[in-house]
Parts: C-alpha cells; structure tokens; sequence
C-alpha cells in the first residue's frame, strides 16, 4: 500500500473507498500508511444494503442484479466517488463464507471489486474467488488483489 500512496501523492489524485464484505480492512490498509491523509478521503463500510442505497447505489441494481454483482461494486465505487469528489473510487461487495437471509446466492467466497477512474470515466471491474475459510486471510487477499491492480491504474 507504501507504493500506492507515493504514487496518489506524486500524481496529485485522491481516494475513497465505499465496502461491504471488507468491513473497512481496505480503508484500514491505507490509512496505515503515514501520510495518507494527503490522498486519502474517506472510507465508508455500507454492510448493509439499506447503507448502500443511502450512499447512492441504485436499489433497482441490488434488486436485479442482487448485492452480490459486478453491478453493485461498479454503482458502489462511482457513487463514492461522486460522494466525496475524489479521482478514483473502488466498491467491493461479496460474500465470505457465510449465510445471508437477506440476499441469497448460491457461491460463497466470491467477492466483486470494482475501481471507477473519474479522471478517465472508466471502470476496473473483476470478481475473485477467494479459497479460505478464514474471514481475515480472504480479505487479505481481496485487499492485496486491489492494491495489485491500483499499482497497475497508476503506473500507466
């Protein structure tokens, strides 16, 4: 995360992230970096699909689509970058292992990651399947998959 934020800084962008099954890990992962308040806008947990309408995901998207889609992480990372005008914005939704009375789905340990590039009006989009049975260890590897391909958005 050392080398996304040197590059946010040197390239004068800002950052804000808007999770679901990450819980804030993501926003934690940033925020540990000394410094990062200069890049680094807000971070918002939307666990619920209440708080993702309310933070301006389209609540036809979460009911066509469901709250787990490419769609909702896509709706999550425009509208937090809308939020809080920032230049890049990821949405990640998914789901870690667990049953959800409120959306149901037939995978678990499929989590979408959607990073929207408002400098470039364009989307980063990609679902990962994560193979652990622990809570921690997936959204290790969900947070590493973003930082992975932020590297890639602003070596370019």
């Amino acid at each position: 995360m050392e080398d996304v934020i040197k590059l946010l800084k040197e390239q004068n962008k800002t950052i804000s992230t808007m999770e679901s099954c990450t819980g804030g890990f993501l926003a934690n992962a940033i925020t540990n970096v000394e410094g990062a308040s200069q890049v680094f806008k807000f971070g918002a947990v939307t666990y619920s699909n209440e708080f993702k309408i309310k933070m301006g995901v389209n609540p036809d998207i979460i009911r066509n689509f469901s709250v787990y889609s490419i769609k909702t992480a896509s709706e999550m990372s425009k509208n937090i970058t809308k939020f809080t005008n920032s230049n890049l914005g990821i949405g990640i939704t998914g789901k870690l292992n667990c049953e959800d009375l409120y959306n149901k789905t037939k995978e678990n340990n499929l989590v979408y990651i959607s990073i929207y590039d408002k400098d470039q009006d364009k989307f980063i989009n990609k679902m990962i399947k994560v193979p652990e049975t622990s809570r921690i260890k997936n959204k290790e590897i969900v947070i590493n998959e973003v930082i992975r391909e932020l590297k890639m958005i602003l070596e370019n």
